[in-house]
């Protein structure tokens, strides 16, 4: 179970930087989105891996730590807000400049022209 969670928690977070490196607002949002949901795992497994194990302590021998259960849930809350938020103002952004590239190279995408290469330029 903990070898499954870990391959899930570094599948998650490596979409998530691979997509955030993208030159697109939306994929970049897809990429927080995937990160936000690997730190929840990983918070989530900070508690204990364990079936059928109540979050109340006393209650059986062995518990699952509720604190980062806690944790997660709030997480989820302030995630879906922010993500609720960070799409509003990418469509925003789109409306208002007619693209949705998250770099300065827009023009020269849209024209055609060849890109330059970054040495040299400070």
């Amino acid at each position: 179970m903990e070898a499954l969670m870990a391959v899930c928690i570094g599948v998650l977070t490596a979409c998530g930087v691979y997509l955030m490196l993208r030159a697109r607002t939306f994929p970049v949002v897809m990429g927080l989105m995937l990160l936000g949901y690997a730190v929840n795992l990983f918070l989530f497994s900070m508690g204990r891996l364990a079936t059928d194990a109540p979050a109340v302590i006393g209650r059986a021998e062995s518990h699952a730590d509720p604190l980062p259960q806690a944790l997660v849930l709030t997480a989820i809350v302030i995630g879906f807000a922010m993500t609720a938020y960070v799409v509003i103002l990418v469509i925003r952004a789109r409306k208002t400049l007619n693209h949705d590239y998250v770099d300065d190279r827009v023009n020269e995408r849209a024209h055609g022209a060849p890109e330059k290469s970054r040495e040299g330029h400070s």
